[in-house]
């Protein structure tokens, strides 16, 4: 099913022409039937003589109302551009066809209306203007219908040439993303909440779990949960509604305060909303002025309207009928997917518009190559580019959240993937289905991020075997799964050395310098003149005591440092005296060892901890690690 908009000035009989086509009023607002002009927008459907039913969405013409009509036509496959015959092209003939250019709507029919209000050479005279305007637009070359409201001269060319039209047109795709941008809200007695919206970009059905993004709860930018309680295509209950169809949905458990223009309906945890987006933007080469980094503007995508300040990243102007890229700061964030068109406002205007290339965009330094050069890459036409682009720059990422990041359909994506990591452009980190992805460059980088953190801290503690991983990981600024994934890619590519508590460098081994050998040699003989009391005063360089610690030289336990083989007899004592009676008090161990309750003290302690001996009261009996 297809969705018609319609465009055009004020007052150039759009809404008639829809009642004459369909037989429905789509002025439903008491202020438009008694102003006589279409205020917000309305909706209607027809069946084409062929058969098939279409919608149509009729937008406001009045210049106050621009950001209605816009609410409208994002989501339409074509352009209704109505032209009143008496009139003429007008000012918001020209607005409308500049929106629509913008958008990309690139099927169209221009009816002139009211032409039995005037004579034929007249007539000829505005369907010559009407190709004029067109040319260079997206509707250049549309159909031209000349046609009544009121006589109904014309209607059925003009509902052929549509007909004609929409038959080129490629069906709307389905990425089983769904997406209905809300362009409507209300309440029906006994059922609730009802939104309305053009489906997009996947199905819905009834009794789906549904969320809205996005939602401002106590300020905060959250999402709404709610289930599809039933679902309607022109008027008429469906159970699933398709892509491209006109949807009204009665959502359970949320009421119409709630929600607003401009939000999505979607399937849950797909879509986060943005507060930055980066675009390839067109200035409107009607422009009085160029358009200036910084500009406060409105920003429109699909039905979202949101104020906006407009970041240039390669110059301080556009000019007129220029393009460039650029970042949307938004005021308020909007469910927007790379690939999405936009328009830009300022206060009285239409300015410009473009494509999305990215959503949540982080701040870029202005004027650097690097930046322009991967945007360009992620507006690229080239599925596997696309898909590249939207991994670079981030680490590593969850293969799901690239691909829900980019507007390819799932057997597209997974070929695209498939080819960077054929090509080494992308890497797989972990189990197929259950690892994360990232781009070479970026891994390289992460790689050396590691290596220069373990070789500056072996700059600082060169005695020291390795890093605890808990550290390098805060260093990097890793959550524990991605962490431990790229330890073991690194330590695979020899990038470093996975020694179990630490990670070092390949190939690197402490070496002491003569001053602090004979410094360890006259320490292991203090410690070994009294093995069970050794002394805890005069202890060495801190950084030496740790190198033989990690040597296995001396065993430090509760502040006290054993020479090993003193340790390893304390042990063997209290162990074989456990085997042989079965209990052991403090005091017993202390004649055993002959040495000071201080020292027993912090051994029993020790082996406890270690599960060597088990504490019962005053005693201690073997315990689960006991030899």
């Amino acid at each position: 099913m297809f969705v018609i908009g319609t465009a055009g000035h004020v007052d150039h009989g759009k809404s008639a022409l829809v009642q004459a086509l369909t037989g429905i009023d789509p002025d439903r607002l008491q202020e438009e039937k008694v102003r006589g002009m279409t205020i917000d927008l309305g909706f209607a459907w027809l069946k084409l003589p062929g058969g098939a039913e279409v919608s149509i969405v009729d937008v406001p013409g009045h210049e106050r109302f621009i950001k209605n009509m816009l609410a409208g036509v994002g989501g339409i496959d074509l352009a209704l551009l109505v032209i009143a015959a008496d009139e003429g092209v007008m000012p918001q003939t020209r607005e409308h066809l500049a929106i629509l250019d913008l958008l990309g709507v690139e099927r169209g029919v221009i009816a002139l209306t009211k032409s039995d209000l005037v004579d034929a050479d007249w007539l000829d005279l505005v369907a010559a203007d009407a190709a004029t305007v067109v040319e260079g637009t997206s509707l250049e070359r549309s159909p031209i219908v000349r046609c009544s409201a009121v006589s109904g001269d014309g209607l059925p060319e003009l509902l052929a040439a549509i007909e004609s039209r929409l038959a080129a047109t490629p069906p709307k795709r389905d990425l089983g993303r769904p997406r209905l941008p809300i362009d409507r809200v209300f309440t029906i007695a006994g059922f609730g909440t009802v939104v309305t919206g053009t489906l997009i970009d996947g199905a819905l059905s009834v009794g789906q779990e549904v969320e809205v993004v996005p939602a401002l709860v106590g300020g905060h930018v959250t999402t709404l949960r709610s289930r599809l309680r039933g679902l309607q295509t022109h008027r008429s209950k469906v159970e699933t509604a398709l892509p491209g169809t006109r949807t009204a949905a009665n959502l359970v458990g949320l009421a119409p305060e709630e929600l607003a223009r401009g939000q999505v309906v979607t399937t849950p945890g797909w879509l986060p909303p943005s507060t930055a987006v980066d675009v390839r933007l067109r200035a409107l080469a009607s422009l009085r002025r160029p358009l200036r980094h910084n500009l406060s503007v409105s920003f429109h995508s699909l039905a979202s309207e949101t104020p906006a300040k407009l970041r240039l990243l390669e110059d301080d102007e556009v000019g007129p009928g220029e393009s460039a890229w650029a970042q949307v700061r938004l005021l308020r964030p909007v469910a927007v997917l790379k690939g999405d068109r936009f328009v830009l406002r300022d206060a009285n205007d239409t300015i410009g518009g473009g494509v999305v290339v990215e959503t949540q965009a982080r701040r870029h330094v202005r004027r650097r190559p690097a930046v322009i050069e991967r945007l360009a890459g992620q507006a690229s036409s080239s599925p596997a580019d696309v898909l590249y682009a939207a991994v670079a720059g981030r680490g590593l990422v969850e293969p799901a959240a690239a691909f829900s990041r980019i507007d390819l359909d799932e057997g597209t994506a997974a070929a695209a993937f498939a080819t960077l990591v054929a090509e080494g452009r992308l890497l797989r980190l972990g189990e197929e289905g259950a690892g994360l992805v990232a781009t070479r460059d970026d891994f390289d980088a992460l790689g050396r991020r590691a290596a220069a953190a373990l070789a500056a801290y072996f700059q600082e503690h060169p005695l020291r075997r390795g890093l605890l991983k808990e550290e390098l990981r805060s260093r990097l600024g890793l959550s524990q799964r991605p962490f431990a994934l790229l330890l073991a890619r690194l330590e695979t590519e020899g990038v470093l050395v996975d020694g179990g508590r630490g990670v070092s460098l390949p190939g690197r081994e402490p070496a002491p310098t003569p001053a602090q050998s004979a410094a360890a040699a006259a320490y292991l003989a203090t410690l070994n003149a009294a093995p069970f009391a050794p002394p805890v005063d005069g202890r060495p360089d801190e950084e030496l005591v740790a190198f033989l610690v990690e040597t296995g030289a001396v065993v430090e336990i509760g502040g006290i440092v054993f020479a090993a083989d003193a340790y390893e007899r304390m042990v063997a004592a209290v162990t074989g005296r456990l085997a042989a009676k079965g209990t052991l008090t403090l005091a017993e161990a202390r004649d055993l060892l002959a040495t000071s309750r201080r020292y027993v003290q912090a051994l029993l302690e020790h082996l406890d901890a270690e599960r060597v001996t088990l504490r019962r009261g005053d005693e201690r009996i073997p315990g689960p690690r006991a030899p």
